[in-house]
């Protein structure tokens, strides 16, 4: 699924020209400040569709006829182009009046196409705008707004009380194109995700650059242990906490949980550009475990380990490849596990510290890098 940058034109690539905010002509155009340092740099290292959506209102019409505006945004398209920024589409509703109409940021009737969530990863896209009907756009989207708030007549530097609610749609808000390429950069490895079934409610956070933060609550002591491994392990800060059917047994909370946590993975890993992508390790007393991992984007696990005990705590034996088949399939990457020794416990706990060594190398991400692990060109 793509995920998209849905981008304002006025007050957002271009400075808007008061008292009209109409830019019908060459000597109102300016370009915002270090845009096209930093839209040029999200375009070539980030892995988002570029969609413009702009409202003109009463273009075509005497006031405001085609030939004032079109020079002048052909002009800005090319720029853009230029520099390596190419929108795959430009949305433009040009009603005057437009009481009633469904094509008007903030309304999504020009946007229809995006909401395919087959096709589409709204939940971690992005509108970027400069007013609040941007803000208003992203919420109708189901995705969530970057407020270029360059204008204090629109709440000087907050959202308005009458738009509070608003509140959770706004991911950050700023005044600078910088701190825009900065957030979209670093920001995309931090999810929440949830899943919820009539088995049961699984909430996962999970910051893939992290420190070893752990929170893990899912009724199951020892599965909450090698839960606990993974986070401190491969260096990540993650929150687990399940709700299941226990009372029948324990198969739905640990399968739901390697599906959820695979999941939350797969969002996380969206952009791969600069990970390293594989990761293996590691010995355990006298136990030894191998885990080879690739986040190349297709599922599959090979499972080289045996088990004598039927139990390890209250965890059965038998769902540990459950696990990690679940993990694999949600995550969409590649699982080698091996693992030999005499001690059960000590088996297994070497493989979920080898499988957190595994995903902290291939997750290790090299911040000056643009490199896509791949020859194919798409992970």
């Amino acid at each position: 699924m793509k995920r998209v940058l849905f981008i304002d034109r006025d007050g957002t690539i271009i400075n808007e020209a008061p008292p009209t905010y109409q830019i019908d002509d060459f000597s109102k155009l300016e370009f915002y400040p270090y845009m096209f340092t930093y839209l040029t740099k999200i375009a070539a290292e980030l892995d988002y569709e570029l969609v413009m959506v702009s409202n003109q209102d009463g273009l075509g019409t005497d006031a405001f006829p085609e030939s004032t505006f079109t020079p002048v945004h052909d002009f800005i398209m090319k720029a853009l182009e230029n520099e390596g920024i190419h929108f795959s589409a430009v949305h433009i509703d040009r009603s005057f009046p437009h009481e009633g109409l469904d094509t008007r940021k903030p309304s999504i009737g020009m946007l229809k196409d995006y909401l395919d969530k087959e096709k589409y990863d709204l939940e971690n896209s992005y509108v970027i705008g400069d007013r609040i009907t941007d803000v208003q756009l992203a919420k109708n989207l189901a995705c969530k707004a970057i407020w270029l708030n360059n204008d204090p007549s629109l709440g000087g530097g907050e959202i308005a009380d009458a738009v509070e609610a608003l509140r959770e749609v706004v991911a950050m808000e700023t005044t600078e194109w910088k701190a825009i390429y900065e957030f979209l950069k670093q920001g995309l490895r931090v999810v929440e995700h949830e899943r919820y079934t009539h088995e049961t409610k699984i909430s996962i956070k999970l910051n893939l650059d992290g420190t070893g933060k752990a929170d893990i609550a899912t009724g199951l002591g020892f599965f909450d242990h090698m839960l606990d491994q993974i986070a401190r392990h491969g260096k990540l800060d993650m929150t687990v906490h399940a709700k299941g059917d226990l009372h029948i047994d324990e198969h739905h909370t640990i399968e739901d949980t390697g599906i959820a946590l695979g999941e939350a993975f797969a969002k996380a890993l969206a952009d791969k550009r600069g990970m390293e992508r594989y990761g293996f390790a590691l010995p355990m007393d006298e136990a030894e475990a191998k885990v080879l991992v690739d986040f190349g984007g297709r599922n599959w696990l090979v499972w080289n380990a045996e088990f004598k005990r039927e139990k390890i705590g209250e965890m059965p034996t038998e769902m540990f490849f459950h696990f990690f088949k679940s993990f694999s399939d949600a995550a969409k990457c590649n699982l080698n596990i091996e693992c030999k020794g005499d001690n059960e416990h000590h088996k297994i706990e070497a493989i979920f510290k080898a499988f957190a060594k595994a995903i902290r190398m291939a997750v290790k991400r090299d911040p000056f890098s643009n490199h896509l692990p791949t020859t194919k060109g798409l992970l």
